[in-house]
């Protein structure tokens, strides 16, 4: 075992304070990371303040992690110190079920180990990004390309391939129209990503006040949509519409906006319930879907992708002592677009 630092939250609710944490010993398959960089995800702060249910304290956030190999177990393969590699939002899964054994262990069918707010196969709780060091099974560690470096790497991990995913698993790329839904920590990655793939893309946004970064992103068409002329303009427009907002929509009114066969995907995830009405979908085969991250392959290729075709997170950096102000400005939406924590500040 070994002693890092790290910041956490004592508590539901809580601000995050530094302390220290114990990491397990480097075991037969596993690869020990100095963390540089972490992102600070919108799904950090539903968790610490136990947004989605009940959590697991003291918690130490961050699933979008970046650094450089220090230290391999002597079975590893893949890896070597010095080494620059990335670890996303698992850790773990159970690599017997048919999910698993498809590369699809986001969906391992007796539940993936989460990065950070779980417990390991080992009955140990895991803790996240914020911290200096992390250690990891080789097998859900991935490589970060060197056209991409570390800082705007982090973000990839979690907002880069769960935007990623959906646009390929639906087939993005050029003939399709995408709507992404939210210019934010997702939403500007989901533009970048579907450009390069080829898409028409549009954003739909509730006000015109980030249209300039927008197309500056890779948009072809920006709306606002607190503009009911949005929705009659483009009616029938979309084959995949990418909500990234963690909040309730008029889901009939973003559904009238696909075409025949269209898809609306959710990526964000409220915490309250939300309501759908099934009418808007009748018609027209329109579909309303959802997508978590990637498998651990498919996230490599995402990222190998990502630096093939200058893809990156727009960031700003903070220090470790601005991570309670950060989440502040992640709920006020101000931030353009991650935040991401140099962890050689803790």
């Amino acid at each position: 075992m070994s002693t890092v630092a790290a910041y956490a939250a004592p508590a539901a609710k809580a601000p995050l304070e530094r302390t220290t944490i114990e990491r397990r010993t480097v075991g037969e398959s596993d690869v020990q990371i100095d963390i540089a960089f972490v992102g600070i995800c919108h799904s950090d702060i539903h968790q610490v303040r136990e947004g989605w249910g009940e959590a697991i304290f003291p918690m130490v956030p961050g699933h979008e992690i970046a650094g450089v190999v220090s230290e391999v177990g002597p079975g590893v393969t893949g890896f070597k110190p010095g080494d620059r590699v990335g670890v996303g939002c698992m850790v773990d899964s159970c690599r017997v079920c048919d999910n698993c054994k498809a590369g699809l262990e986001q969906y391992c069918a007796d539940g993936p180990v989460w990065t950070y707010n779980a417990v390991g196969r080992d009955g140990r709780p895991t803790y996240g990004g914020y911290s200096q060091q992390v250690v990891v099974d080789e097998n859900y560690v991935v490589r970060i390309p060197d056209g991409l470096s570390l800082d705007v790497a982090a973000p990839l991990l979690c907002a880069g391939i769960t935007t990623y995913s959906p646009l390929r698993h639906w087939n993005a790329g050029p003939g399709s129209r995408v709507a992404v839904v939210g210019l934010g920590g997702l939403g500007h990655l989901g533009v970048r990503i579907a450009h390069a793939l080829g898409a028409e893309v549009t954003v739909l946004s509730q006000s015109l006040r980030k249209k300039d970064d927008g197309l500056r992103l890779g948009a072809d068409h920006y709306h606002a949509t607190s503009d009911p002329k949005t929705f009659e303009e483009l009616a029938g427009s979309f084959g995949i519409i990418l909500n990234t907002v963690s909040a309730p929509l008029d889901f009939a009114a973003y559904t009238s906006l696909l075409r025949t066969d269209g898809t609306m995907v959710n990526l964000g995830l409220p915490e309250e319930p939300v309501q759908i009405v099934l009418q808007s979908l009748f018609g027209n085969r329109r579909s309303m879907s959802s997508s978590g991250i990637g498998g651990i392959a498919e996230t490599q290729e995402m990222l190998d992708f990502c630096a093939g075709h200058g893809v990156a997170a727009e960031i700003e950096l903070i220090g470790a002592d601005e991570i309670n102000g950060a989440y502040e400005r992640v709920l006020a939406s101000d931030v353009r677009y991650r935040f991401v924590i140099d962890t050689a500040t803790l």
